[in-house]
């Protein structure tokens, strides 16, 4: 396969891009139908999931914030995660990013808009939607096995299918012989695997991760990364991923969403038709890094303008700009 046909960049907008670059050509060479519409597709047959389980819909969303509820957050916001599919979402500080993932959740009711999971509305939190935050959240006070089997003991789930459960997750994220840890024992990466691991142990319908890498040093990130996407290959569960690493997002998503700030919109999405696992290093996902964090460039050069004159500057004082304009002028 060439790089061109590797790589397949499709925006809802015009992306200007030059004619003869690599993305200009990797749009060119798009083949019709799209990259989603055949994945969703596969990874239905592969995973065993009812074809359409996982569907996640966000139809424009609005969320306000402060006192008199008149701050929009984000507008208008509609995106959908096909079954299967891994959408990371990126932008700009307070362009709304954890607002959307939390509204997807259910733990923040919209002020306009629904929430769609399989045809079914959402109307809070529930088992078929597991998040990982950026602080994984564990009980000090467990082992790693038993932070994991939580959920289960909780919901009901027998011993014996708990405990098989539980192996099961642990063998996922390498982490067997870890089981017995409690959570001061744990590195920092070990702790979000057993946070990944309790979320994918309830066997949800869609994972929401909303920056469970960004405490992480480089190094122990690189590597839950290839982890991550080894999961998902085993797994095919839709993810809906927040991040602020271009990097990431080019790493892990099969689609990539920009969005506006001041409020939170859709700015652009981007398809990612690289394969999975993928070639950290390789020179289509150096293109697709500079692509995208231009298009975040452009975004935060926007807002920097539009708030100019928001910005404080402190006033001259009478006479003192005239005397220090004058300064040295005798010598």
């Amino acid at each position: 396969m060439s790089r061109s046909e590797s790589l397949n960049i499709v925006a809802k907008r015009s992306a200007g891009t030059a004619p003869g670059s690599l993305t200009h050509a990797a749009e060119a060479a798009a083949p019709a139908g799209g990259y989603r519409a055949r994945d969703a597709a596969r990874d239905a047959a592969r995973s065993g999931r009812v074809p359409g389980s996982g569907r996640l819909e966000l139809r424009g969303i609005d969320k306000n914030f402060s006192a008199d509820g008149k701050v929009p957050a984000v507008q208008g916001i509609s995106l959908t995660c096909e079954p299967g599919e891994f959408v990371v979402v990126v932008g700009p500080s307070g362009s709304g990013k954890s607002t959307v993932l939390n509204v997807a959740a259910g733990m923040i009711k919209p002020d306009a808009g629904s929430v769609v999971l399989d045809g079914r509305p959402v109307d809070g939190p529930g088992p078929d939607r597991a998040m990982v935050f950026q602080e994984h959240g564990l009980f000090p006070w467990l082992t790693a096995a038993q932070n994991i089997a939580f959920g289960l003991k909780m919901a009901g789930v027998a011993r014996d299918e708990r405990e098989d459960r539980v192996a099961r997750a642990l063998s996922m994220v390498h982490l067997t012989h870890s089981a017995a840890k409690l959570v001061h024992e744990l590195s920092g990466g070990m702790k979000q695997r057993v946070a990944i691991a309790r979320a994918l142990v309830m066997d949800p319908a869609v994972l929401l991760m909303d920056e469970p890498f960004a405490a992480l040093d480089a190094q122990t990130r690189t590597l839950l990364h290839e982890q991550l996407q080894e999961i998902w290959i085993q797994t095919h569960k839709t993810i809906l991923f927040v991040t602020h690493s271009v990097g990431e997002a080019v790493r892990l998503a099969d689609r990539i969403v920009v969005l506006h700030s001041h409020p939170g919109r859709v700015r652009r999405e981007i398809d990612v038709a690289l394969p999975h696992p993928r070639n950290f290093d390789s020179p289509d996902i150096t293109a697709l890094v500079r692509t995208v964090r231009k298009e975040i460039e452009d975004e935060v050069n926007r807002v920097n303008a539009e708030m100019a004159d928001d910005r404080w500057k402190p006033a001259p004082s009478d006479g003192v700009v005239d005397a220090v304009g004058d300064l040295g002028g005798g010598i």
